[in-house]
């Protein structure tokens, strides 16, 4: 790949750097991405992102410098991934490149994110021959947002999980597991309106152990129902989601919570360490948190059925 020369801004500090044009920070579960623009004709704009997410200036986890370039001479290195769609992973001269084509364009990759070992400094090339260059740009544009952030939790931060997040009016967390057409996003709709509950997402729940404790986050990448919320609770229940003739909780063990738990995360498989730290986390989850299979109706009785075990039956954490 050319890079006309360029000398990969991973090897900077992770400090946003002094002569960028352009810049957004992000926050998503307490992790803080910062993208600068380090051209001047490249204006960066969170197109599709919501708003809630966007921060004043911070200290960052993870830099991300971006530019125009002329991608058309290839992709250098070890290919390490190929998610049979948009992108593919290689690794070249002990950094990530990530390369990213579609059929409108044609073979030569309308974008390369060239990352650091640890994830925590990145530069994003933009082949500028497929852009309208006088046009803010979003150098993330999904799924690179998302891709970056898994990786960068896989570093013993946490797990990104297939899930409905609710906060309830006493502050617990309650954590609805389950793949696609599992009830997830119905779910979160019948929370809408229920008093002092917030919904953190419909779709994509972060766990992060900090202090002692589980959390849950809401992000960005919401589903159908389109409920996202930077917002934060301790996790009080696991419930992986299941249709039924009516509405009642099941106790899971520890082995078969594992189990579901893993086969609803995102995860950088192609990575052994990441996939050893996961099991161990949710190994900490299970033990730290009761975890039942609910089945339920898709109707407001199931949001006053949890309410009332949990308060009477389960009990308060």
């Amino acid at each position: 790949m050319r890079t006309k020369g360029r000398v990969f801004r991973s090897q900077l500090s992770p400090s946003p750097p002094s002569n960028y044009t352009s810049s957004l920070f992000i926050r998503i579960a307490d992790i803080t991405y910062a993208i600068v623009s380090f051209d001047p004709s490249l204006r960066i704009q969170a197109i599709y992102l919501d708003r809630n997410f966007l921060i004043h200036e911070a200290n960052p986890d993870l830099t991300i410098g971006a530019g125009w370039d002329d991608l058309s001479n290839g992709q250098r290195g070890k290919k390490v991934f190929d998610s049979g769609g948009l992108w593919q992973l290689y690794k070249y001269n002990g950094k990530y490149s990530f390369s990213f084509t579609s059929p409108v364009f044609g073979s030569i990759p309308y974008k390369v994110a060239l990352v650091n070992k640890d994830f925590t400094s990145a530069e994003v090339l933009l082949h500028r021959p497929y852009f309208d260059t006088d046009q803010p740009v979003n150098p993330l544009e999904y799924p690179l947002d998302e891709l970056l952030f898994i990786n960068l939790l896989s570093f013993g931060k946490g797990v990104e999980i297939h899930a409905c997040g609710v906060k309830d009016s006493l502050g617990r967390g309650h954590l609805f597991v389950g793949q696609s057409a599992a009830g997830k996003s119905t779910m979160a709709r019948l929370w809408q309106g229920v008093s002092g509950v917030t919904v953190l997402s419909d779709d994509r729940i972060v766990l992060r152990k900090l202090s002692g404790k589980i959390w849950m986050y809401g992000t960005p990448w919401h589903g159908d129902a389109g409920l996202a919320s930077p917002g934060r609770a301790p996790l009080s229940r696991v419930y992986f989601l299941k249709h039924g003739p009516k509405n009642e909780i099941l106790k899971q063990g520890p082995v078969e919570s594992m189990t579901r738990l893993f086969t609803c995360s995102f995860l950088p498989f192609y990575s052994p360490e990441a996939l050893d730290f996961t099991l161990g986390f949710f190994e900490e989850v299970v033990k730290a948190v009761p975890c039942f299979e609910i089945r339920f109706l898709p109707d407001k009785r199931i949001t006053e059925f949890i309410l009332s075990v949990e308060d009477r039956v389960l009990g308060c954490p």
